[in-house]
């Protein structure tokens, strides 16, 4: 309920791979039902680059890559007028993943492989955070991976993807982010490692080659939960399902990939923790 349609004027410093200006405004636009109109500056030194004019039904975007020169670009969209009131357009998930996995109620997943998965979970960090991984290294299947209680999901099949040149990853993180701010997470994402080593799943890549179709899920404790799919040279695709379920499950189902994938995420902002303070023994 309240608003729906916001203004968003912003100097956004990018920080790949889960918090580029026009993919997470994007994704904030689609988790919270709601229109955002982003204008960020353009500094290319300070990482600052890419608007957009995003409705929960379609994206009209621009985003400098590499050697693009520094300037403006004038982005001009039709866009619907939402319902102040708000209706939850999101349908109940009919996914076959369970909801519930004893596997995801020990107390710490670190140690163990994933349920789906022959490949152990190791610990790498992604944007100053410490996920749990497991590599995606078959032509396709169902991956598990869990950070504490907190359990990622993924159904895929690759399209195009050529192991010896490119190496993804599916990461889960659960808990507190406090580098250049202070603020509670669980986060469920795919993500193009930057070598072809597993130390590099986590750090920054703009470009990709491979092409997946997949079923990504998680089960949140928070209603707030951005979903992103985003592809080669910073291009946004429109997830072709969004699903929630009672209980805060939620599901993101995507094909037909225009580019080669770079991430794919979904990112749940724990507001209400923001502000604890790990207990001193």
């Amino acid at each position: 309920m309240g608003v729906r349609q916001l203004i968003f004027p912003t100097a956004w410093m990018n920080a790949l791979p889960l918090l580029d200006s026009i993919q997470f405004h994007r994704a904030f636009s689609l988790g919270a039902n709601v229109t955002v109109l982003s204008a960020n500056t353009v500094n290319n030194r300070l990482i600052m680059t890419g608007s957009g004019i995003f409705t929960p039904f379609s994206a009209t975007f621009h985003h400098a890559v590499k050697d693009d020169p520094e300037e403006g670009r004038l982005l001009v969209a039709r866009v619907p007028v939402l319902d102040p009131m708000g209706v939850d357009d999101v349908a109940e998930s009919t996914s076959s993943v369970p909801t519930e996995s004893a596997y995801c109620h020990k107390k710490s997943c670190a140690a163990s492989s994933s349920p789906g998965s022959s490949y152990a979970t190791f610990t790498a960090f992604m944007m100053h955070d410490p996920f749990k991984f497991v590599l995606i290294n078959e032509t396709e299947g169902n991956l598990t991976v869990c950070d504490g209680t907190f359990c990622c999901h993924l159904q895929y099949k690759w399209i195009a993807h050529d192991e010896r040149k490119e190496l993804y990853a599916l990461g889960a993180f659960a808990g507190l982010h406090t580098v250049n701010g202070r603020y509670a997470l669980q986060v469920c994402a795919a993500v193009r490692c930057a070598g072809l080593e597993a130390s590099s799943c986590g750090q920054e890549v703009d470009e990709a080659e491979s092409k997946m179709d997949f079923l990504l899920e998680a089960t949140f404790q928070t209603e707030y939960v951005y979903p992103s799919v985003l592809v080669n040279r910073m291009v946004l695709e429109q997830p072709e399902k969004l699903e929630k379920a009672a209980g805060g499950r939620v599901a993101m189902k995507h094909s037909k990939l225009s580019g080669g994938l770079i991430t794919a995420c979904l990112y749940g902002r724990m507001y209400h923790l923001d502000n604890e303070r790990p207990a001193v023994e």
